[in-house]
């Protein structure tokens, strides 16, 4: 079973000085037939104008990653860490037993294009943590979280694993998944069509029952590959 979850479907939120595009229930926008997939819990696209963001606030008990589209992203937390996290680059958070953080965008005449995606712990009182890293730019699969940081990937405290994929024009690829798993496919750019489905930017492709996938790029494409534990 493969579920497009189009773009425009999303929920959408406008401050002003904030975009957001959200891909399951958050904040004021709920909706019963999206709460979560698997792990999964939020996915969000933001775009933040120049010289605004995020004041400190907390989060407990969750995984909290952002992969910077354009831009750069100045983060400071309660543990001590204060860094800037430039385009291209994934940063990974646990919250755990509690932390505050802030999210700004240091540039004054640029926008700030950023996935902020969280995902539920399999432990919960965790030590908060920190980190972030830059992937070598790579054609096909760059592994970016695992839960035991293997191939130098980053590492999550779940049962899952997280794919970046780029794509050239017409490629064609095959992801096999474990009986039972729950894939969920992010659109960064371009388009993909996945066992028959097609899907383009900023499309979300839930999957479930599915062994075997076959990609097809249609132009230059990018996708983040979620590859999850049955919910």
């Amino acid at each position: 079973m493969i579920h497009l979850r189009k773009a425009s479907d999303r929920g959408h939120a406008d401050h002003g000085w904030l975009t957001s595009w959200h891909t399951f229930s958050f904040a004021n926008y709920y909706d019963a037939n999206f709460m979560s997939f698997s792990a999964l819990r939020v996915i969000n696209e933001d775009s933040i104008q120049a010289g605004q963001g995020f004041g400190a606030h907390p989060h407990k008990d969750m995984e909290i990653l952002t992969y910077v589209l354009s831009g750069t992203v100045e983060h400071q937390d309660s543990i001590g860490n204060k860094e800037r996290v430039p385009a291209g680059e994934f940063q990974i958070m646990s919250a755990g037993t509690g932390i505050r953080h802030s999210e700004y965008n240091p540039d004054r005449d640029r926008q700030l294009h950023l996935y902020q995606i969280w995902i539920s712990p399999n432990k919960t009182g965790l030590t908060p943590r920190y980190e972030q890293r830059r992937f070598d730019d790579v054609q096909g699969r760059q592994l970016v979280l695992s839960p035991d940081a293997r191939d130098g990937s980053l590492k999550v405290f779940q049962d899952m694993t997280l794919w970046r994929w780029v794509l050239k024009d017409h490629e064609t690829a095959e992801y096999v998944a474990e009986k039972g798993r729950y894939i969920w496919i992010q659109v960064i750019r371009g388009e993909v069509t996945v066992n028959g489905v097609k899907a383009t930017t900023s499309d979300g492709l839930a999957i479930r029952d599915e062994i075997n996938l076959q990609l097809n790029s249609s132009n230059d494409s990018e996708i983040l590959l979620f590859d999850l534990s049955p919910a």
